[in-house]
């Protein structure tokens, strides 16, 4: 019977024998896992977690970078621009009200990237164009390459405008992982074609190191938001941070909004502000989708977002920087100071305003140090960590930024001498005009009866410059000599100081080095005289020169560089040496009592040091421009961002205390001339570390048309295009003759389209 029973039991279920099979294999299965996994999970749990402190410090940092946002673009600064994602995230977060940027976009894009100022890079002039064989120095490393050495994944999306001549240049060799976006500095909207001037246009939007055909149609921004997600969405958050730069083409000409963003801004007047207001909201409206993936993708809570703009807006298109004064591609505040703000959850001291000095040099040392990096590991920085001024509000190691110095941008005009005379009114003389003879009768004349109401009085210091060329190396110089300057600029005057020019008393002689030889006016032992410069008086000076100058220099006295002379009955003398970056030529020999620093006024140079700046040279248009108001006839991007401008008064020195004039109304630079000198001593030991400009020609195998008409690299790896071009651009023909076709057009139709834009219906856009 028990067989029969037992046989009918296993007859009569055999699901359940099943299941019980099944049920001590699984349970076999996870023991043997069980015991197998304790070598081999505890291994890989430790590899896990110490993968996670490794990276858990380490925050996703989000680089918002927009294209030619002004001051005055902001909802903050400006409530009729609608930007209420940008407002809320800035006022959550950390506004940045005292933050620099460059004036024009490749010197900022250079600085953000490297973290050194242009004068360390050899790009002081001007941008890359897309013909240029230039980029990013091949020595130096980069803010993604130092990130990737931490362990972050590195992605760009948007605009790269730093040279992309040969394939060394691209984002991808500078340390991004993956790159979307376009190589030039402007381009349309929709069809992605960039052009460098007439007939010279391709197509230009890659992906990593191809070119991406295929997109023509799509917004740009609409298109690089998307692409931008979908990094966010292909990377694990918690296994690897995230350093991502959106770069994003917007707000930068042309004016191409979608119509549907631009009906909000129907009552605006002006059709370009109208439309670049527009371009703004669709930077918000990308703004928003991205913070949106951050949260939703599992980044947003060990993260940091900073937005920035690359440089003032340009008011010929439609942007606005009131009430600061100038606008982009001039060292004015409109064109150098930024909007930007920081927003994350890692602040210590959220929602409120910085007005700490910041440079966008700062970002490259305070990312790496906020990434665990070693700063040091990157010699020749020009920036500073920041992160403690930004998150905790304690104050900023920065005191003073240097905006740049360009030897090669000097303006065309006659030789000008500035001189602070008694009044404080600045006398510009240009020679070769009728002008000039008339105002030097009545300036000797004037001076003449000063002297004889006054015969104790001593006049401030003379500035005289002239526009002849410096002989600038393109070549790093051996051999520098090492500055006795005064470094840290005394911002207070003196007891002499204070007392007004016209009742200093009588300096003392001394030799205790140059700074108290500025500060009171005595002179440098005797040398042999040369010739004499300025107005005659009945002393005697003399001007000795060392001997720090090139060949072709050493037979006639250069009268290239500032001399400061003051006036009085005594014999004075004041040493002036040449501030030059030539190979070979021999430092300045050691003397007792340095002299003062020479600087020729003519060069374009702008620095700013604790509340005060200085600018040299040509600034650019120093117009005050409210909004909606359409200043000229807007041009093709290349003239716009390369513009020789003329200083409407033909002045080559500024001075402004920007903490208590922000919008730079008041010059002080006659009533503060030691201010003034300790300026110019500091852009004298600044341009003693400067590398030589590059600013190679065009080259003409760049043309789309020999490329399948895209814009790609052309150069191969092993040809080197540096050592054949000496820095010098040489401007097509085609735009003399376009500048004398423009310029009748301009001055007939200038008035019209005014006319036009007041007038303008604002239901047509």
């Amino acid at each position: 019977m028990k067989p029969k029973h037992g046989h009918q039991t296993v007859k009569m279920r055999p699901p359940a024998v099943a299941l019980t099979l099944l049920g001590v294999f699984f349970r076999l299965d996870g023991l043997s896992g069980q015991r197998s996994k304790p070598d081999h999970g505890h291994d890989g749990g430790r590899t896990k977690t110490h993968h996670t402190r490794q990276h858990q410090n380490q925050p996703h940092i989000i680089f918002i970078l927009i294209d030619d946002q002004g001051f005055n673009d902001i909802g903050y600064h400006n409530p009729t621009i609608q930007s209420p994602t940008l407002d809320k995230l800035a006022a959550e977060g950390v506004k940045l009200e005292n933050y620099y940027v460059q004036p024009i976009c490749t010197p900022s894009r250079s600085q953000l990237m490297t973290g050194r100022y242009q004068i360390h890079t050899g790009l002081q002039h001007s941008i890359i164009r897309p013909s240029q064989p230039s980029c990013l120095p091949s020595h130096m490393d980069t803010l993604p390459q130092r990130l990737q050495q931490l362990g972050y994944s590195t992605h760009m999306v948007g605009k790269w405008h730093l040279g992309f001549y040969r394939k060394a240049c691209l984002p991808t060799r500078k340390g991004f992982d993956s790159f979307f976006g376009s190589l030039t500095g402007s381009v349309d909207y929709y069809s992605y074609g960039s052009c460098d001037g007439p007939g010279v246009c391709g197509y230009d939007l890659h992906d990593d190191e191809g070119v991406a055909w295929g997109y023509e149609g799509k917004y740009s921004t609409t298109l690089f938001t998307q692409r931008a997600r979908k990094v966010l969405e292909g990377h694990q958050p918690t296994e690897r941070p995230l350093f991502l730069l959106l770069s994003l083409q917007a707000v930068h000409t042309p004016l191409q909004p979608p119509k549907s963003y631009i009906y909000p801004y129907r009552d605006m007047a002006n059709v370009a502000r109208r439309k670049f207001a527009a371009m703004v909201s669709t930077v918000d409206e990308a703004v928003r989708n991205v913070t949106y993936a951050l949260r939703k993708y599992g980044y947003y809570k060990n993260s940091v977002i900073i937005y920035s703009t690359d440089n003032g807006a340009q008011p010929f298109t439609g942007g606005s920087n009131w009430p600061l004064r100038g606008r982009k591609g001039t060292y004015w505040e409109g064109g150098v100071r930024g909007v930007a703000f920081v927003h994350s959850p890692l602040l210590k001291r959220r929602r409120r305003v910085s007005t700490d000095l910041l440079h966008i040099t700062d970002w490259f040392p305070t990312l790496v140090g906020l990434a665990g990096g070693n700063i040091s590991q990157s010699p020749g920085l020009d920036g500073f960590d920041v992160w403690s001024t930004i998150s905790e509000g304690k104050a900023s190691p920065r005191k003073e930024i240097l905006h740049n110095i360009d030897p090669l941008h000097k303006p065309p005009a006659p030789t000008t001498a500035w001189t602070s005379s008694t009044e404080g009114d600045a006398v510009i003389q240009p020679k070769g005009t009728v002008l000039k003879k008339t105002l030097k009768k009545k300036k000797k004349k004037k001076k003449k009866k000063i002297l004889r109401l006054q015969p104790k009085q001593k006049s401030a210091f003379k500035v005289k410059t002239s526009n002849k060329p410096h002989g600038f190396s393109h070549h790093a110089p051996k051999t520098k000599p090492k500055p006795k300057l005064n470094l840290k600029p005394n911002t207070e005057a003196s007891p002499q100081q204070k007392t007004s020019t016209s009742h200093r008393p009588r300096p003392k002689q001394n030799t205790h080095g140059d700074r108290n030889a500025l500060a009171s006016g005595t002179s440098q032992p005797k040398t042999p005289p040369q010739k004499r410069l300025g107005f005659k008086s009945k002393s005697k000076r003399t001007l000795p020169q060392s001997q720090n100058l090139s060949e072709s220099d050493q037979t006639k006295p250069r009268p290239d560089q500032v001399q400061f002379r003051l006036k009085s009955k005594s014999r004075r003398t004041l040493t002036r040496y040449r501030n030059t970056t030539q190979a070979g030529t021999a430092p300045p020999r050691p003397r007792p009592t340095p002299p003062p620093s020479v600087w020729d006024t003519l060069v374009q140079a702008a620095i700013r040091v604790g509340d005060w700046k200085l600018l040299t040279g040509d600034p650019g248009h120093g117009d005050w421009v409210p909004p909606q108001v359409l200043t000229s006839l807007p041009g093709r991007w290349w003239n716009l961002e390369r513009a020789s401008y003329k200083s409407p008064k033909l002045k080559s020195v500024w001075l402004f205390n920007i903490t208590a004039d922000p919008y730079e109304r008041q010059d002080l630079a006659d009533q503060r001339p030691d201010v003034v000198r300790q300026l110019l001593d500091r852009l004298a030991y600044y341009n003693r570390t400067a590398v030589p400009v590059y600013f190679p020609p065009d080259d003409p195998r760049a043309n789309p048309d020999h490329h399948r008409g895209a814009w790609v690299p052309w150069v191969d790896e092993d040809e080197d295009p540096e050592g054949k071009y000496h820095g010098v651009y040489k401007k097509r023909k085609y735009s003399k003759k376009k500048k004398k076709k423009t310029k009748g057009r301009l001055c007939k139709l200038q008035s019209f389209f005014l006319k036009l834009n007041t007038r303008m219906m604002s239901s047509r856009i």
